[in-house]
């Protein structure tokens, strides 16, 4: 009998191991692609694009850049959430602003996003575009943008404040969706 239970606690033991590498690897790539994503240094191109959520956060680096690359067209993703508060407002102030361009996804989150995107770069006869989001959000929504058309896009990060829970969830959320994208693309370019 004592055998046996040697052989559990060593299989269990091996297990518990086996799963903190697991999730220590994870948390380590988790990291890299979502807190500390790959960045590219802003070129001109046709238009910006401001996704929806957190445009606290994301609007201002988006004006800041069509300001210094002269960027011709602001896109604004528009939520009626709280969280694109100020740009949910910036569309209905600036109806007839030509520089201007708003939109609103359906879906409303990322895969409508880049369906919706794929649409406007068509309409608009664009050769490229710049994508602002949060960090932590770079690799899935350039994953579903460039599933959505062949154009060039250079994704640029905000860097949102969240505390080490708030990033873990995000991390947690991100993981899940970006193989989601991976496994279900969303629409051929």
């Amino acid at each position: 009998m004592p055998l046996k239970t040697a052989s559990v606690t060593r299989v269990f033991s091996v297990a518990v191991v086996a799963c903190f590498l697991v999730a220590l690897l994870w948390l380590i790539a988790a990291f890299q692609l979502f807190f500390n994503p790959p960045r590219v240094a802003p070129q001109r191109t046709d238009a910006i694009v401001v996704l929806g959520g957190l445009s606290k956060e994301r609007l201002p680096v988006a004006q800041e850049l069509q300001d210094q690359l002269d960027i011709p067209v602001l896109v604004v993703s528009t939520t009626g959430l709280a969280g694109n508060a100020e740009g949910d407002e910036l569309c209905r102030e600036d109806v007839g602003d030509p520089d201007l361009l708003c939109f609103r996804p359906s879906p409303l989150n990322t895969r409508g996003e880049a369906s919706a995107l794929n649409k406007l770069i068509q309409e608009h006869g664009w050769k490229s575009i710049t994508v602002v989001t949060s960090d932590y959000h770079l690799i899935r929504a350039g994953t579903l943008i460039h599933q959505c058309t062949p154009i060039e896009v250079e994704m640029v990060g905000s860097q949102p404040e969240l505390s080490a829970a708030a990033w873990l969830d995000r991390f947690v959320v991100e993981t899940g969706g970006l193989i989601d994208a991976l496994v279900r693309p969303e629409c051929s370019s």
